[in-house]
């Protein structure tokens, strides 16, 4: 099939998300588009999806609209190959000579769209996502001299707020600090979308316990098998002509293009992802493994639903009977017994998720009540105790990391106080946008709730509360 698609990221959710909804966009409609993926930060010791021809399956289970049981199996054709960008590198930019490149989407985590001042035009490739798309996007510019019609649109997933223009921001800030010109930036304006984008449905990724069933009732083996919710939505904040190019009209699909996408984010994010990154830490110091086991926990799950009706939904500006209806949906979701969602896989990069999904519902709750919100302090406190680096295997960026383990090491020590790096800690404001510990009793609070978790167990702290 024709290269339409670039999709930066191999992981398990683009696969049976992104992936998915274009297989059957081919199937259904016609589309016929073949997505490269690349792997942009380099790893080598996962094989590229090229081992399988690009071919992987997933299977979709849960439970659907009527509370039917589904179980549904999907062999995905539309990937044709993967590229590694590190080792790959005049592979990839042969993406940007491509005419039938047309959409490029992107799933880097909440920390990937991100800017720095040492990426260079010449390092190949650049170490950032952004950096290495603009350098993309200028290969492609000077190879089509410009063209107006060849453009991209850009989809990116990461769960920030305004995800679109914060990308388009980014790669801005590349092509001015490479100095590439104004006519390359007027094409980056004038002939590229960057649209905004809401992604929902929880992936589990790799069934390793229940792979050799999985492949007796299949009849091959397939390393890159992925399981994923039944329930889905993509919503897009773009223009309307992206409709007919995708064909959305008679797909079936649930996408949605709308004019704004506020009021989709603030739910989700919210409620779905917000509960994620409130019960992850929590159920992490139970000794759980999966967000199901943790949700139908009786403490972990009481947790959770205490901290969504209490301290959550009262902090998000919609009407309460959406809200309630929507928490109704995520916890009927989360309970899914098909699903195994990793407790420590919802852990990659807590810190990023726990800025842009929990602190604004905390600091909303406190602004809107003048208290400060138990439960989600205790999740804010037991995040720190993961960082402590003896319950999972952690995984940052590397700064935070070294952050951390020196400042547990200072405590374990005796050379430094858990005070001191509960206050450092909520004083970083490039990660929460502002010193938190301005706000009245957050610290003492934060600190509470570490020393009683030590003390007490995290069970008996959420039942104290």
């Amino acid at each position: 099939m024709p290269i339409k698609f670039i999709q930066f990221g191999e992981g398990n959710f683009l696969r049976a998300y992104i992936d998915w909804q274009i297989d059957l966009l081919n199937e259904r409609v016609g589309l016929n588009a073949g997505v490269v993926v690349v792997r942009p930060r380099g790893h080598t010791v996962k094989p590229l999806l090229d081992v399988q021809d690009g071919l992987f399956t997933t299977l979709i289970q849960g439970l659907d609209e009527n509370g039917e049981a589904v179980k549904q199996y999907r062999k995905i054709s539309c990937v044709q190959r993967e590229i590694n960008a590190v080792t790959m590198f005049a592979d990839y930019l042969a993406l940007a000579r491509n005419p039938d490149t047309r959409f490029v989407v992107s799933n880097t985590t909440e920390a990937g769209i991100v800017t720095n001042d040492t990426d260079a035009y010449a390092d190949a490739p650049p170490l950032s996502f952004p950096a290495k798309l603009t350098r993309l996007l200028y290969e492609r510019f000077l190879h089509f001299d410009g063209a107006q019609d060849k453009g991209w649109v850009f989809l990116p997933c990461e769960l920030i707020d305004h995800n679109g223009p914060a990308l388009k921001a980014a790669v801005l800030h590349f092509a001015t600090l490479w100095q590439l010109g104004e006519r390359f930036i007027d094409w980056l304006e004038q002939a590229n979308t960057f649209c905004s984008t809401l992604v929902d449905r929880i992936v589990s990724g790799f069934p390793e316990n229940q792979m050799a069933d999985i492949e007796a009732e299949l009849g091959y083996k397939d390393q890159f098998f992925v399981v994923a919710e039944y329930y889905y939505v993509l919503v897009i904040q773009g223009p309307s002509w992206l409709a007919d190019e995708l064909r959305l009209a008679d797909a079936g699909l649930n996408i949605k293009l709308v004019d704004d996408i506020a009021p989709y984010k603030q739910i989700k994010v919210g409620i779905l992802n917000g509960g994620h990154t409130t019960l992850v830490p929590v159920a992490l110091l139970a000794g759980l493994t999966s967000v199901s086991e943790a949700v139908n926990d009786p403490d972990i799950g009481g947790f959770l639903i205490a901290a969504l009706e209490q301290e959550i939904i009262p902090a998000l500006p919609m009407p309460l009977d959406e809200l309630t209806q929507f928490a109704d949906d995520v916890l009927r979701r989360f309970r899914n017994p098909t699903i195994h969602h990793r407790l420590e896989a919802i852990a990659l990069n807590s810190w990023p998720k726990f800025a842009a999904r929990v602190m604004p519902q905390l600091t909303g709750f406190h602004t809107l009540t003048g208290k400060l919100p138990k439960r989600l302090i205790l999740a804010l406190a037991s995040t720190l105790l993961l960082y402590r680096g003896d319950v999972i295997t952690l995984s940052d960026d590397a700064a935070t990391l070294a952050w951390f383990q020196a400042a547990w090491l200072r405590v374990q020590s005796g050379q430094g106080e858990i005070e001191e790096l509960v206050s450092q800690w909520l004083a970083n404001s490039s990660l929460w946008g502002s010193d938190l510990n301005q706000i009245a009793g957050l610290s003492d609070a934060v600190l509470g709730a570490i020393v009683a978790i030590e003390r007490d167990g995290i069970r008996s702290t959420i039942n104290a509360i």
